[in-house]
């Protein structure tokens, strides 16, 4: 099994492509699968279309679902800060991805986003795991 880690900063960008990294990773490893994992309490990990107006809509559907307000039990950072924990429940902090002739698998739009509204804590870590076929 091949390791790697990431570190990144989302900062203001709750939504950050790292689907160039992911590639470079898996490229020439055949086939198998990638596990990713990000090691934070407060991001998660998503398939999805970029540029289309879905990170937009993606924020507008956690906003409905958990708002930033100071309704949460976990108080500490900034106002709100509770919901950026209740993310993980919804959009996980992990992936597996088929990877064939050391390509991803991925279908025509779909990007591997790192999902981060937390703003108290913009440095990441992407934990990425190559499985060889067997």
């Amino acid at each position: 099994m091949e390791s790697a880690e990431i570190r990144l900063r989302t900062g203001r960008r709750w939504a950050l492509d790292v689907t160039g990294e992911v590639a470079a990773f898996a490229a020439g490893k055949g086939g198998g699968l990638c596990h990713l994992f990000l090691p934070h309490a407060t991001a998660g990990l998503a398939l999805m279309e970029l540029g289309s107006g879905s990170e937009e809509d993606l924020l507008d559907a956690v906003e409905a679902m958990l708002p930033r307000d100071r309704r949460y039990r976990h108080a500490h950072g900034s106002p709100g800060h509770g919901r950026d924990h209740l993310l993980p429940a919804f959009v996980s902090p992990s992936l597996v991805l088929a990877v064939e002739s050391g390509e991803v698998v991925l279908g025509t739009w779909q990007r591997v986003v790192v999902i981060d509204p937390n703003v108290d804590n913009p440095d990441r870590r992407l934990l990425l795991r190559f499985l060889p076929a067997g």
